[in-house]
């Protein structure tokens, strides 16, 4: 082997799992490529059979986005590092299971999630293998149902995010459409109906091979307490192919609402519809709630189902002010959750280092949530979450102090007069309300927890504007 070809294998490693037959040029712009979970490219075969699905290029893209992806071992305890090792043994075989349609997919491990509102999510956890195979599926079946999605579709499609979905609904509002239908699909991706799935899929799919083994994923077993259940209804969610099989499903309730002329937003199975009137909204939910039963076999939780005004209400953890042209703001449960998440956070920092607890734990919630809620229009609660982030940084100094000599001696360090770091040490008030003192705002101000890297959602926020 020549010191250049050396160098590719040493670049390209995934080459080495289906042999090569290409020269070096083709494989580099092949390396290059993104996969069809974050982007509308359509494998080279481009056609949605099984032949497709294991195409070389094809299954290169899909192994790039599992290994990207990373995620939780299934049921047989293989990682997304050992997926390549695997595939040089056994992929010649999977392959001619595939090809033959004899494919069988394994059990998928529960995980239960709690959920914000209370409750759990059932998440179903497929082997690496099953998330390849899935993935290979998906950027297969992807571009032939894309391009005949509803434009008011946003929920995991290439170039669609929440925040194009938060914005369009901010708009209709703007529009005049000033109530809300929130409809809420009671476990939507555990009630999922098989044979109307499997109907709506055949309606483009023709090769019985891609049908069959999409089935089979959809009736995968689950394996809790080492038992393996068998599925009935539901679509597992946890596996690249669900969201693309949700879209699917849902995509007639799209048309259906495009065919009555409704201004509506739907984020996989959260689904918002704008009216301008409370009579019309209630006139609207109840037949759409009997076309969801009737056609789709799917149930509308009434407990979280409601026509109200969209300030009183969230979409995608947003809400809007009251004002003729609305602006988007943070939801109050969104801020509550958030907050929630900093106590966990803060509690499990006693007794670490500070720069630590804020680089390794607290940064990397601030820039994911004020990286959300970057198309908030009201600055105001950014700042104060701000401000109590910082005290709660300060609550958690004054524990580490504990007794009342370190707390004057730490002060007097700090700067203060000795009367004064004594006075302030024996107050005798608790953690929280020295958090928010004078004498603590001045031993600790903004800058010093700046200064630890702390980062500030608001700035976050404007930074984006």
């Amino acid at each position: 082997m020549s010191e250049r070809d050396a160098d590719q294998k040493a670049e390209m490693p995934e080459l080495d799992l289906w042999g090569s037959g290409r020269n070096p040029s083709e494989h580099r712009s092949m390396s290059a490529s993104k996969t069809a979970g974050t982007t509308d490219k359509k494998p080279a075969t481009g056609k949605a059979s099984m032949e497709a699905i294991v195409a070389r290029e094809n299954m290169l893209l899909a192994l790039r986005a599992v290994e990207r992806n990373a995620g939780a071992p299934g049921v047989d305890g293989t990682t997304t590092g050992q997926l390549r090792s695997y595939l040089r043994t056994h992929w010649e075989q999977v392959k001619r299971q595939l090809l033959a349609g004899e494919y069988q997919p394994q059990a998928v491990r529960r995980v239960d999630i709690p959920k914000p509102g209370g409750g759990s999510r059932m998440l179903g956890i497929p082997t690496v293998l099953d998330r390849l195979i899935q993935q290979a599926i998906h950027q297969v079946l992807s571009p032939v149902w894309e391009p005949d999605f509803s434009e008011n579709s946003y929920g995991f499609r290439p170039g669609r995010s929440a925040h194009g979905a938060v914005e369009a609904a901010r708009g209709h509002v703007e529009a005049g459409h000033r109530w809300v239908v929130d409809l809420d699909l009671e476990k939507f991706f555990d009630r999922v109906n098989h044979d109307v799935l499997m109907a709506r899929v055949s309606r483009k799919i023709e090769d019985k091979r891609v049908l069959r083994l999409i089935r089979r994923y959809l009736q995968s077993g689950i394996m809790e307490g080492g038992v393996v259940g068998v599925r009935s209804e539901g679509t597992p969610q946890g596996g690249p192919l669900s969201p693309l099989l949700s879209n699917i499903l849902l995509d007639d309730l799209d048309k259906e609402l495009e065919r009555r002329g409704h201004r509506f937003c739907r984020y996989a199975d959260d689904c918002n519809i704008y009216v301008k009137s409370l009579r019309a909204g209630e006139r609207v939910k109840e037949s759409i709630k009997a076309f969801l039963m009737g056609k789709l076999k799917l149930k509308v939780n009434e407990a979280k189902s409601r026509v109200a005004r969209p300030w009183e209400s969230k979409f995608l953890g947003y809400s809007m002010t009251v004002e003729r042209r609305p602006r988007l703001k943070a939801a109050g449960e969104s801020v509550k959750r958030f907050r929630d998440k900093v106590c966990q956070l803060t509690r499990r920092g006693r007794g670490r280092n500070m720069e630590r607890v804020i680089k390794e734990d607290l940064n990397p919630l601030l820039r994911g949530w004020a990286n959300y809620y970057r198309k908030a229009m009201t600055y105001g609660v950014f700042e104060e979450l701000d401000g109590w982030v910082r005290r709660k940084l300060r609550c958690l100094i004054w524990r580490r102090w504990k007794r009342v000599y370190t707390r004057a001696r730490r002060l007097i360090s700090l700067g203060f007069a000795e009367a004064k770091a004594w006075r302030c040490a024996c107050n005798g008030r608790g953690p929280w309300w020295n958090a928010g003192s004078s004498h603590m705002n001045a031993a600790y101000p903004a800058g010093v927890f700046r200064r630890m890297g702390l980062i500030s959602i608001l700035e976050t926020v404007k930074g984006h504007a």
